[in-house]
């Protein structure tokens, strides 16, 4: 009934199965891709009609991860997976970035890839898989596509690059790094780091990119074998009469607006000229002779020209700049008087405000995965208001872009946090951008770092980070440290670094173009650190250390250390008892299984009672102690007093007195509260009290 094709490859020692003709055969391509007990299946289709109203390339590429792969389901009342989560999002900005160049030129066909979780085990990672899987989905499927994509994992372990670890085995490495390219060049680098060195960096590149190229080759072989025929659909390509006459039409005035050094009257002069161009070449919306679409594209293309002519031959930027320079830079720190920390950033027109919140255990981020719940003691949230750059726009819940920037600054500087023993608050960032002209994300790494340091985060030690660019033409190579806005959109390469004097704490690179080579990455890297550690330096001198005080309206936070045993104790019944602690002090209290009683509250008078009350409950009575409690019970042959709360001990009735009690009931009611001394705990546990000892 089916006729079932499959590839199978080794890569890093391990077997990566690709198996086709068996599910989904309606869609464009579909593959099930196998490594150990972790599956996951890729789809490709594309549209029959072109979307021919939009400029940029029509994909839509969505992972998800299904919970009952691990044999699990949500946690809340909807257990049906619905919207995306940040791992989900992630992933797919790892499957879309790689793939993206790759389209032929002209293809205005939307093209949808699918990818999900079916089968996890807890060892191989899902999410290279998919890159290479959606890639396979495309090469056998009808839709054009160059050539085709891997993506591998490597780790560091023990002074040794492994090329796709387990889980395990990710948990040793001082390296998370995933990257996807084809066979002949990197596309896509995307990590972090425990201070890795630029040299250990390019290592890491090249031992992924060898795994990488036998996976590309293999599949190559393979779609030829089983893959249909590629679609001939029209190309919507440029007439080349239109680029030459927009170009004709614009050059001149381009290269003066070009040299406009300040964004927003740049814009503005570039808006006129494109009127104009509009104006003269489709008068009234007319497209009798030209084409809306292609003038406006023609337009982008021919500004793409100029700015990159400028670049290369006189090593000048639209904003003045030579290649390696720096954006003027400027740090205020404690700009907001109720917050716990922040700071202002500003990196020429690019500016963010950065606030640091400290709590307690309630305030970490939890969320659910493949592997359970959790929650996690710090995370950043980056926020692009359309105001930041100068225009009208949606705002509500992150987009994919926003989530991608926030992740990546919060891993820049989860390397530098103190340990949870030293500093055992939940650390939360906002990073606002509240001004952007290119490398947003890095601002927020920068100013993250400040608002810590302001909010008195003894921090390992400071960090900073730098975008870089690269403007390849022919064999004249220039790397754009710093990069500006237009020279993202506009250039070749978008390659972000993090980290100090000392290493990388995070990267990612997006590649537009094939043709960079190692060396290449590798003065880009050695550039980097320089303008790295100058804007470090900046930093280091608005604010050389963290503060030694917390700010008067953070929270203080003790631990307190309990046996195990008492956990329960401490949260009784349906934690009816420590609901009771937190309503009596309105003190947070949080536990964990290792027996951690955290404690976190700005009344120092309320955080003593609270701490006094869990003392009690936990303590054990000691023999020759004394203590003070209400008889709760009276019996011919003694009374049975609560020295602690929750325990009691026997005193006997020749303990009461240093006289004979005749009758117990008179002499005693139950509820009078007596001080006695322990004598004696016997193997059962049972204490023996004395008031007669004390008198």
């Amino acid at each position: 009934m089916f006729s079932i094709k499959d590839l199978e490859i080794e890569v890093g020692g391990k077997k990566i199965r690709f198996e086709t003709g068996k599910i989904g055969r309606q869609a464009g391509g579909s593959v099930v891709v196998t490594q150990g007990e972790t599956t996951v299946f890729c789809t490709a289709c594309s549209a029959n009609e072109p979307s021919l109203q939009i400029d940029f390339s029509p994909l839509r590429i969505d992972y998800q991860e299904k919970f009952s792969s691990a044999g699990r389901t949500l946690g809340g009342f909807i257990k049906r997976e619905g919207r995306p989560t940040e791992k989900e999002i992630l992933t797919s900005r790892l499957i879309d970035r790689p793939i993206r160049p790759l389209f032929p030129e002209g293809f205005s066909y939307e093209v949808q890839l699918l990818s999900y979780v079916w089968s996890y085990d807890g060892i191989h990672a899902p999410d290279v898989l998919a890159i290479c899987g959606a890639s396979a989905a495309l090469m056998i499927s009808d839709i054009p596509f160059k050539k085709p994509i891997a993506g591998v994992r490597v780790g560091y372990i023990n002074g040794q690059f492994i090329v796709n670890p387990s889980m395990p085995e990710m948990e040793k490495s001082r390296l998370d790094l995933v990257l996807a390219g084809t066979e002949n060049a990197i596309l896509m680098i995307e990590g972090h780091a425990n201070f890795l060195s630029e040299d250990e960096m390019i290592q890491a590149v090249e031992t992924g990119h060898k795994a990488i190229k036998e996976i590309c080759c293999s599949i190559k072989e393979w779609a030829v074998k089983v893959g249909k025929p590629k679609s001939n659909k029209p190309l919507f390509l440029i007439p080349q009469n239109t680029l030459q006459t927009v170009k004709e039409v614009c050059l001149k005035e381009l290269e003066q607006v070009l040299s406009i050094t300040a964004k927003q009257e740049r814009a503005e002069a570039e808006a006129l000229v494109k009127s104009k161009v509009m104006q003269k070449l489709c008068p009234d919306g007319d497209e009798s002779k030209y084409k809306i679409s292609d003038v406006k594209t023609s337009f982008k293309r021919v500004t793409a020209e100029v700015m990159r002519k400028i670049i290369v031959e006189k090593n000048i930027r639209c904003d003045g700049r030579k290649s390696t320079d720096i954006r003027p830079i400027h740090i205020e720190s404690s700009i907001l008087p109720r917050v716990h920390g922040s700071a202002l950033f500003t990196r020429g027109e690019t500016q963010s405000v950065a606030v640091c919140t400290l709590g307690g255990e309630n305030m970490g981020q939890r969320y659910e995965d493949l592997h359970g719940e959790w929650s996690s003691k710090f995370y950043m949230q980056y926020s692009f208001p359309p105001f930041s750059v100068g225009e009208v726009g949606r705002v509500g819940a992150p987009g994919r872009r926003e989530v991608g920037h926030g992740k990546l600054a919060e891993r820049s500087l989860k390397a530098i946090l103190p340990k949870t023993e030293d500093f055992p608050y939940v650390i939360r960032l906002e990073s606002n951008i509240t001004e952007s002209n290119g490398s947003s994300s890095m601002a927020s790494v920068c100013g993250g770092c400040l608002a810590m340091m302001d909010a008195g985060v003894p921090i390992i030690a400071p960090v900073s980070g730098i975008a870089m660019g690269l403007i390849l033409e022919g064999d004249k190579v220039v790397i754009l440290s710093d990069i500006l806005g237009i020279e993202d959109s506009l250039g070749d390469m978008d390659f972000k670094v993090a980290g100090n004097k000392e290493g990388i704490t995070a990267f990612q690179l997006d590649i537009k173009i094939e043709g960079i080579t190692l060396d290449i990455m590798r003065e880009a890297l050695l550039q980097a650190k320089v303008g790295r550690n100058e804007i470090l330096d900046i930093m280091i001198k608005a604010c050389p250390l963290s503060k030694k005080e917390l700010s008067a309206y953070a929270p203080r936070i003790e631990h307190i250390q309990v046996k195990q045993s008492k956990i329960g104790l401490i949260i009784g019944p349906g934690g009816k008892m420590i609901r009771s602690i937190v309503e009596e002090t309105g003190v947070q209290v949080d536990i964990n299984d290792e027996g951690i009683v955290s404690l976190v509250s700005n009344d120092a008078a309320a955080m003593e009672k609270a701490k006094n009350i869990i003392l009690e409950l936990v303590a054990e009575i000691e023999v020759g102690k004394t203590y003070t409690g209400p008889v709760t019970s009276v019996m011919p042959f003694g009374v049975f007093v609560e020295v602690l709360p929750g325990k009691e001990g026997l005193c006997h009735i020749s303990e009461l007195d240093k006289e004979r009690v005749n009758d117990i009931h008179e002499y005693i009611k139950a509820g009078t509260v007596i001080t006695v001394k322990a004598l004696e705990i016997n193997e059962k546990g049972q204490v023996r009290l004395s008031r007669r000892a004390l008198l």
